[in-house]
């Protein structure tokens, strides 16, 4: 063959030698498509795994019909959404191509687009089809995380409330709005990825051509035409939904439509929209002509007026009309702000009433309030942990919670306050040659039992320990779920009959316990093994002789992790909580319901609330916290987890939650009615932190209900810092305590939190408690709960807040009984060398027609073995200081010697008299003399200690408390009933 017979090398080329026979390896094209196909099938065998492992979970607590629900609307918008992506993108690839002109390029540029299509030609097809289907999936997915917002679109109720400004439903801001707009910015990016497709197509195959050098064809000037009119007409349906969406726009003191809003901004939003409209209409009427002009003339004037209309104007009206007379221009607008934040917030049922404390101190002072003072909780659960850990733990791989809870038993007949906390598994305290895979998961398994201690008393320092057994009754002890629970477990018997599981400690032996429950999914078939050993990549699951056919995969089992799965449309509170319920120990999980989008309500920061950051609306607006701001709250369910079988269960708490009510229309049967909770769980409900943290942020600004009155802004308040974390800038945390308001007659257990005004000053400017305590009927809450009580302190009444408080026990010279040292001194004293202080939570009370604040004081060992207990209390009022070793002596001490009650709350006639001795009865058996003379030796160490440390003689000290220690050990031996005093930590 000559070179001439090869047209495309210029000389032509010589043809191929022969390099003779063939080579017998596999061409690398086949091994890349072998290789991708082996990918290919492994990610299907990986996705089915995990598909159906999440089936048998959700099947294992009941809720398959919900996953499936949620898995097919998710698959349904994906589909959907990738149509809407690909389809307009692929259409407007194949239309360019199959319409392209038949032409011989004659032009410079036309050999250039010539030599483009040229290059493109083997990667057409393909492109053709892969760059829509990328795209598709990314539009499927985007619209895939959208099942929330689709779902609420479709099931959303009417509320019943109308928008001041527009005359709709607050419904349809809720659950239409949001769809809507999602809609259109969607169909949006999908129509302007189809017109540049098709402007890229049909310049490169010659259907369009630039002006000046010839006529486009008619079927890409029409093509460009339909899609730029799709794309004006969903711009003017987004003016109409940007005009919908200012009553949720922040201004610089209103949120929603003001003055400007409603007579510049939504006037030309609607003539923007109706100018869109004519947009399409010309871009529609140029494909006859084919020329640019009236695309061109109107995206220009659409342009102008977006500037004209949609900017300057608005701004005109801003400056020259409204910032003049702001005040009587904006006040029904802002009063349109205050009423929907109060009512999104629900926090319009406020009792507000004048509270003009005194600071003066009299004998009998707190007679007429003997009631509350038993309800003054002197552990703090947010300090005793390391003392719970050291007393009670048991053993070293168990574990608390740093912050402990508060709930409410029936111990004796009365209502008792107790601080509880959960033993719970911590693997990474077992003894690291203890640690392999069957330990991690097959061994180590679970926690084991509540402990309890009295919140308003202590023992010689330490908690007053309650033995759940003996105080409430027989209970399942063991916790397969909890917090600390966050590895799988494989339970159950396994291949060997011996069980494995290591439980309940007893006479220093590790006992063993085989699963007997039906919580987690049996995966005793080869088969699910093998799907969980491909979902968790361990083959140790097949391998394993501690995975039989009885055995029980536990996971996902943290309380907040399960309940979130379950109904992942909630926002869960921050604080969960075990509570003993009928036998078992249950975890309550506060569920909320939360939008972005109600009208005219001021938004906060949710995680900024919950940490303490956000307490009002001027410190939201000087945190960065931004990205899960809501101006919408309902505590709408009540959720509870097992700790034995891990079963969730869902109560539909708020009956009156519109939003609440659309999810259980979208899932039937998901959510069990109020009447279906039991007395007994009906009482440990309590009203939550996380939405009484939000309701007190939304109330330092909007207790005030006049409009005219809150933009003068003289009656601002915020939450004080917590006194006991320093300059921290985190809000003093609410307390639970029990307490009868000045309109109450008897105590309730209440949710209770202080205010202080804006600014530098920390002087009291308010008070805000809530009816924390929802009854014990079954199926039906207490009349009182949730009921918000406000004091406000007039401005002319100086009262010390909780930083002017502490600052005065810090620096306090007031003297204990004996008058031998002051305050300060025995803090200094106490705060050096061997031992560190640690402040308790600082509560008030209003009582005695002032501000009564009890703060506990621990002490601690800086170095070694160290856990705080509690030395004294410290009480005052109207910036008197008194303390004690005991809560009862220090008000004594702070009102004249005479408190007018005791500590168990009984008033006192008169002056407090020393009692006297009681005689010892005779028939005590060897075991009472015993714990008495333990008692009687613990009196007698203690005082030693105190007499010791304000002499600084802390040699003496120790002594004193190793004495202490031994006779603890003493009384432990004898005492009847539960507790404990293992005070080596074994």
């Amino acid at each position: 063959m000559s070179s001439a017979s090869w047209p495309d090398d210029e000389g032509g080329a010589p043809p191929p030698r022969d390099e003779g026979p063939p080579s017998r390896r596999v061409p690398t094209s086949r091994l890349a498509r072998a290789a991708a196909v082996i990918a290919v099938v492994l990610l299907l065998i990986s996705l089915a795994a995990s598909l159906w492992t999440e089936s048998l979970w959700f099947g294992a607590l009941g809720y398959s019909d919900m996953w499936w629900s949620r898995l097919r609307t998710q698959v349904l918008l994906f589909v959907l959404g990738g149509l809407l992506t690909a389809l307009p993108i692929g259409l407007s690839l194949w239309l360019a191509h199959r319409t392209r002109p038949m032409s011989v390029p004659m032009t410079p540029g036309e050999q250039a687009l010539a030599q483009y299509r040229r290059a493109i030609e083997p990667f057409r097809k393909i492109a053709a089809i892969a760059v829509p289907a990328v795209l598709g999936i990314l539009g499927g997915l985007a619209a895939a995380g959208q099942w929330q917002t689709w779902l609420l679109w479709r099931n959303g109720t009417s509320t019943g409330t109308t928008d001041a400004e527009f005359g709709r439903d607050v419904g349809y801001y809720l659950f239409s709005l949001p769809w809507w707009s999602f809609v259109v910015g969607f169909l949006t990016v999908a129509a302007l990825a189809a017109l540049l497709a098709a402007l890229f197509a049909h310049y490169v195959y010659g259907g369009i051509v630039p002006p000046g050098r010839g006529r486009s064809t008619r079927v890409a000037f029409l093509h460009l035409a339909i899609i730029a009119a799709v794309l004006a007409m969903l711009r003017a349906w987004s003016y109409v939904l940007s005009a919908h969406a200012l009553t949720t726009q922040e201004n610089e003191v209103l949120t929603g439509v003001g003055y400007t809003g409603a007579n510049a901004i939504i006037p030309t939003k609607y003539i923007l929209a109706v100018a869109a409209v004519m947009c399409a209409g010309l871009f529609l009427a140029s494909v006859r002509s084919r020329s640019w002009r009236l695309p061109t003339i109107a995206v220009g004037t659409l342009v102008v007026l977006s500037v004209v209309v949609g900017a300057i104007y608005p701004a005109l009206v801003e400056t020259y009309k409204v910032s003049p007379s702001r005040n009587s221009l904006e006040e029904p607008y802002l009063q349109r702000n205050i009423n929907a934040t109060r009512a999104a917030y629900g926090v319009t049922g406020v009792e507000t009433s004048s509270y003009d404390a005194v600071s003066d101190v009299s004998s009998g002072q707190l007679r007429e309030d003997a009631a509350s003072i038993p309800g003054i909780r002197l552990l703090d659960p947010s300090v005793v942990s390391p003392t719970f850990q050291e007393l009670q733990a048991q053993q070293p791989y168990y574990t608390f919670q740093d912050d402990l809870d508060v709930d409410r038993y029936k111990i004796d007949g009365d209502m008792t306050d107790v601080v509880v906390g959960a033993r719970e598994l911590d693997l990474d305290k077992v003894p690291s040659d203890r640690r392999d895979w069957v330990n991690d998961h097959t061994v180590y398994t679970h926690g084991y039992g509540l402990v309890m201690a009295r919140g308003t008393q202590a023992r010689a320092g330490n908690p007053q320990w309650l033995s759940p057994d003996s105080t409430i009754g027989k209970y399942e002890p063991r916790i397969y779920f909890g917090e600390e629970m966050r590895q799988f477990s494989i339970v159950g018997q396994g291949d060997t009959a011996t069980p494995r599981e290591i439980d309940q400690p007893t006479g220093g032996e590790e006992s063993r316990y085989t699963y007997k429950g039906k919580g987690g999914v049996a995966i005793g078939s080869r088969l699910r093994q093998t799907a969980y050993a491909i979902t968790y990549r361990d083959m140790k699951f097949l391998l394993s002789d501690a995975v039989g056919s009885d055995s029980r995969l536990l996971e996902h089992r943290t309380p907040k992790e399960r309940v979130q799965r379950v109904a992942p449309w909630l926002t869960l509170d921050g604080d969960v909580y075990p509570t003993i319920v009928d036998g078992r120990v249950q975890w309550v999980v506060d569920g909320y319901t939360t939008s972005q989008n109600y009208p005219y309500s001021t938004a906060f920061s949710m995680s900024g609330v919950q940490s303490g950051k956000v307490s009002s609306v001027q410190t939201q607006q000087a945190s960065a916290l931004v990205g899960d701001r809501i101006n919408y709250m309902r505590n709408s369910v009540k959720a509870t987890v097992d700790a034995f079988d891990g079963s969730v269960t869902l109560y539909k708490w708020d009956e009156t939650d519109p939003v609440v009510a659309s999810w259980d229309k979208a899932f039937p049967g998901l959510l069990k009615a109020k009447e279906d909770i039991s007395a007994d769980l009906m009482s440990h409900l309590r009203y939550p932190e996380d939405l009484f943290r939000m309701q007190r942020a939304v109330l330092a600004d909007y207790h005030v209900t006049s409009a005219s009155d809150f933009r003068a802004g003289q009656d601002r308040w915020r939450v004080p810092d917590d006194p006991s974390r320093g300059d921290s800038g985190v809000a003093q945390p609410p307390y639970f305590l029990s307490l009868a308001m000045p309109d109450q007659r008897t105590p309730s257990w209440s949710l209770t939190s202080t205010y202080i005004p804006r600014g530098s000053r920390n002087v009291m400017a308010g008070y805000l408690a809530v009816d924390a305590d929802a009854g014990s009927v079954k199926g039906k809450p207490a009349s009182g709960y949730g009921q918000l009580r406000l004091l406000s302190v007039p401005r002319n009444t100086t009262v010390p807040g909780v930083g002017q408080v502490q600052n005065d026990i810090v620096s306090s010279n007031a003297t204990s009984g004996d008058g031998g040292q002051t305050l300060t001194d025995y803090l200094n004293n106490a705060n050096r060398g061997g031992s560190k202080v640690s402040f308790g939570n600082q509560m008030a009370l209003p009582v005695g027609g002032g501000f009564l604040h009890v703060e506990p004081i621990y002490l601690s060992s800086a170095s070694g073995t160290s856990y705080p207990q509690l030395r004294i209390v410290v009480a005052t009022f109207g910036g008197k200081v008194a303390w004690a070793q005991d809560l009862e002596t220090a008000l004594d001490e702070l009102f004249g010697g005479d408190a007018g009650v005791d500590a168990e709350g009984q008033p006192k006639d008169g002056p407090t008299t020393k009692p006297k001795k009681p005689t010892e009865p005779t028939n005590l058996s060897a075991d009472d003399k015993q714990l008495r003379s333990a008692i009687a030796g613990m009196q007698k160490a203690y005082k030693d200690g105190q007499d010791a440390l304000k002499k600084g003689d802390f040699a003496a000290y120790d002594e004193a408390q190793k004495e202490l220690k031994k006779q603890l050990e003493e009384a432990a031996k004898v005492q009847p009933g539960g507790g404990s005093a293992d005070l080596e930590g074994s």
